[in-house]
């Protein structure tokens, strides 16, 4: 399976230069090149490499490689939706293939901008460096809205060995609880929920700075640009916590030779009403990038994913099967009116999911 791993370079101030006016030059070409194309109604790459790559050279002063990667990625962003002129901002990721790209040892990489090559140092994680010897095809050079420079590396690497799944660990995903297992194994979205809270109050000081600003006739840049930044802080906060949490449950499985079952989540909230206070805390719920994250560590380790129906997995009795509303007395507790079994909610939910990922391998 193909990876993603990120490398975090390190230029000198004449390298951002370069690397930035490189940057700039080809998402200037590729946004000029996709209106040509919407224009034209094409992302036939062979058609446009003919009609423009000589444009693109002369007018953006780009290499040879640099055209022919600036005509695949406006072909690449035309396909995904044709009825739409797709647009490049002037930082936006740029391609590197090997052409234009080339490692020089295990922290060094060599990159070709306009003002020719230029040798960078990089750091990556342990993770990263375990990996790193399977680097294969493209890679996407990025510029952070903070500033920082990283290399997006593809690695391809082999699935796991497969293990047999008798038996699964049925994960509930939520907002209380991020993740329950059918084991009772509860992890908090306590801390997740107060750095919600904490960047939401930020924010809403800042809105209030910059309003109060404008209602003055000045210009709030500088809030604006703060405010970018606590969104970028608070995203990587929740991609953490989802990876540490993946792990750890992808790392249970394995142990325990059980595969993993979840809920087809998709579209729970255009689905589920949410009171008033519960809709900013469903607003920031990752949970499909948490069950991304599962669901690739699983295939590494050779841990099998079952993805069953959601359908009153919270309301359900795993001992008598009685399906009534009135079985969740409150958000945490589960008490079933037909048996009287009582269990934590996320729990029984967990154990639902976990029988029906079983029922669906043995119909299979």
């Amino acid at each position: 399976m193909k990876l993603t791993l990120q490398t975090q370079l390190l230029p000198t101030p004449e390298q951002i230069e370069a690397l930035e006016a490189t940057l700039r030059a080809f998402n200037a070409a590729a946004d000029w090149l996709a209106g040509e194309a919407f224009a034209r109604r094409t992302a036939n790459k062979i058609a446009l490499q003919k009609l423009y790559y000589a444009d693109l050279r002369s007018r953006f002063g780009l290499s040879a490689q640099m055209a022919v990667r600036c005509i695949a990625q406006v072909c690449e962003a035309y396909k995904r939706d044709k009825s739409i002129r797709p647009q490049f901002q002037p930082f936006a990721a740029m391609p590197f293939d090997q052409r234009l790209m080339s490692f020089k040892g295990p922290d060094r990489v060599s990159l070709l901008t306009l003002s020719g090559r230029i040798i960078l140092p990089f750091i990556m994680g342990q993770y990263q460096q375990t990996r790193f010897k399977a680097a294969k095809g493209q890679s996407d050079l990025v510029r952070r809205q903070d500033g920082r420079w990283f290399l997006l590396v593809t690695v391809d690497l082999p699935d796991g060995t497969p293990l047999p799944s008798t038996d699964f660990i049925g994960v509930d995903l939520g907002v209380t609880n991020l993740a329950t297992d059918s084991d009772g194994e509860r992890h908090s979205g306590a801390e997740v929920e107060a750095c919600r809270r904490h960047y939401h109050d930020q924010r809403r000081s800042l809105q209030q700075a910059a309003a109060r600003r404008q209602r003055r006739g000045r210009r709030p840049k500088n809030i604006r640009r703060k405010l970018k930044s606590f969104a970028g802080r608070e995203a990587r906060f929740r991609k953490d916590v989802n990876h540490h949490l993946s792990k750890t449950l992808v790392a249970k499985a394995k142990d325990t030779e059980r595969g993993i079952a979840l809920e087809n989540l998709k579209g729970i909230r255009d689905r589920t009403r949410f009171r008033k206070p519960q809709r900013a805390k469903m607003g920031g719920w990752a949970f499909f990038q948490l069950r991304q994250f599962i669901t690739y560590k699983a295939k590494l380790a050779g841990v099998d994913v079952v993805i069953v129906d959601p359908r009153h997995t919270s309301r359900t009795c795993p001992v008598c099967g009685s399906v009534e509303k009135a079985n969740r007395p409150s958000q945490s507790e589960f008490r079933c009116v037909a048996c009287g079994h009582t269990d934590h909610a996320d729990v029984n939910a967990a154990r639902n999911i976990r029988s029906r990922a079983k029922a669906l391998v043995n119909a299979a």
